[in-house]
């Protein structure tokens, strides 16, 4: 999710100023997103900038509050309609750890893979805690903590799968010079035999 589209949803509600804005913004991501209060305001400037959003004027305690455009809410339209796609999100900082831990010298990626599941594991331990406590009205953060326990469980999935294949792989070809693996070797030896 983007904070320009996470910032036009919480506008939709009604008008806001920054603060507002941030607070609504991580009750509502569950507090897994914080934001910098910087950051929602360099956000509304470039919304504003780009006709989404208009500011109104300020209230008697100085802030000034902002208000969706049409535009905005055509923009937000199109974003809810339109699927995420892998592009989409962030790079996936674990998978090219472990690209990176392959190809470097002297690094244990069986030890790199067992850290990361044991991190993971807790996190999916504190994920669970956390749903047992949720309050069975807050369908948004029922689905967030869903998701996270989704995520963390299929991380650590892929992680056993890493871990599998490494160890087939050691057994079968030793790795080149700097601990890399050979991605075509089972594919060489399928044409081999």
């Amino acid at each position: 999710m983007s904070v320009k589209h996470g910032l036009l949803a919480l506008l939709e509600r009604g008008p806001a100023y920054g603060y507002q804005l941030r607070a609504s913004f991580e009750e509502s991501t569950g507090a897994t997103w914080p934001l910098n209060i910087g950051q929602v305001y360099t956000t509304l400037t470039r919304l504003e900038r780009d006709h989404l959003v208009r500011a109104l004027p300020e209230n008697q305690q100085g802030q000034r509050p902002y208000t969706i455009t049409d535009a905005g809410r055509a923009a937000l339209a199109v974003w809810f309609t339109t699927p995420v796609t892998g592009n989409d999100r962030p790079r996936d900082e674990l998978a090219i750890k472990l690209a990176l831990a392959l190809t470097t010298p002297d690094i244990d990626v069986s030890s790199v893979v067992q850290a990361q599941r044991i991190a993971t594991i807790r996190a999916l331990q504190e994920y669970t805690r956390l749903k047992k406590q949720a309050d069975n009205g807050d369908l948004a953060w029922q689905l967030i903590i869903d998701s996270m326990i989704f995520r963390a469980e299929g991380e650590i999935r892929w992680l056993d799968h890493c871990e599998a294949t490494l160890l087939r792989r050691s057994t079968t070809t030793p790795p080149p010079s700097g601990n890399r693996v050979d991605v075509d070797a089972p594919e060489r030896e399928a044409t081999n035999t």
